[in-house]
């Protein structure tokens, strides 16, 4: 069967190339963590501690990719009682990526059945922004269609809407009139770009990799104080899809955002883990 070539299968891809590098010792830890996040059968917690469909499906993904059991006859009981909004697009897409990973978790072939659903998605009115075109909101729609097994059609609609957000001098924004670029902005246009006409280094794609700092991560916008993990995570496996190493190695700085509790911090000058974050550890760490 030929591995699908998703962007949920970049991902999922990375991220076992992540834990790979990982000593057995250090993968436990990390395990009991992700375990530590679980609430029931199916819900991983948000900070606030409380079951959060959002961050479920960051802990399902890490327990496939760690080997976790998941009961999954329970699990789909409370997935199936979850209210979610169709019309909005982050929670439905949470909510079917779930479903997948659920479909899937189990099955000693599941990086090879994605995605794994076919069926028509709802008519979506809330958005990232409130805006169905900006940069982060094409990353998940199109993520979301490609596991829904999708036909895009308007390809050429979707590369040239993404051409507004561009910042003059490289880069894009989530914001239309936006003065500056965000790293998570560029590299959600850059994937879609990619999935969508083919992974060709362009400009933006330089000057993205220009943005690494010395450090080894990456920061949010220039104004940022610090660099962050999500911002590093998602930069690193954008230059991934495009065949580009980065131009620190950023072992050293995913090293110093894991905490003693086999957590990921979001930024060195916070102390508390959570189950997103912990995945964007891990994916940064299999970019390295």
């Amino acid at each position: 069967m030929k591995i699908a070539n998703t962007l949920s299968a970049k991902m999922m891809q990375t991220l076992r190339k992540g834990r790979r590098k990982l000593s057995r010792e250090a993968q436990e830890h990390i395990r009991q963590y992700i375990e530590s996040q679980r609430i029931g059968a199916l819900f991983f917690m948000n900070k606030s501690r409380e079951a959060d469909l959002y961050y479920t499906v960051f802990g399902l993904t890490l327990s496939c990719i760690f080997g976790l059991r998941i009961d999954r006859e329970k699990a789909r009981r409370e997935l199936e009682r979850c209210e979610v909004n169709r019309q909005d697009l982050v929670h439905y897409a949470a909510y079917m990526r779930s479903s997948i990973l659920l479909d899937v978790s189990g099955n000693k072939l599941w990086r090879l059945l994605f995605p794994s659903k076919e069926q028509a998605p709802p008519d979506f009115r809330t958005f990232p922004h409130s805006d169905s075109c900006s940069p982060y909101s094409r990353f998940i729609w199109l993520s979301l269609m490609e596991d829904m097994r999708r036909r895009i059609d308007n390809k050429k609609e979707i590369l040239k809407s993404l051409d507004a957000y561009r910042i003059p001098g490289g880069g894009y924004a989530n914001r239309l009139g936006g003065l500056s670029a965000s790293t998570n902005a560029t590299a959600a246009a850059l994937s879609v770009g990619g999935q969508l006409a083919g992974y060709n280094v362009a400009e933006d794609v330089k000057r993205l990799y220009e943005w690494q700092d010395e450090s080894g991560g990456f920061r949010a916008t220039g104004q940022a104080l610090l660099p962050d993990m999500l911002s590093t995570a998602t930069a690193l496996f954008a230059l991934r899809c495009y065949g580009v190493k980065p131009r620190v190695n950023p072992a050293a700085f995913v090293e110093a955002h894991w905490l003693e509790s086999g957590g990921f911090a979001p930024t060195l000058a916070e102390e508390n883990s959570d189950i997103e974050y912990t995945f964007y550890g891990m994916l940064a760490l299999g970019t390295c």
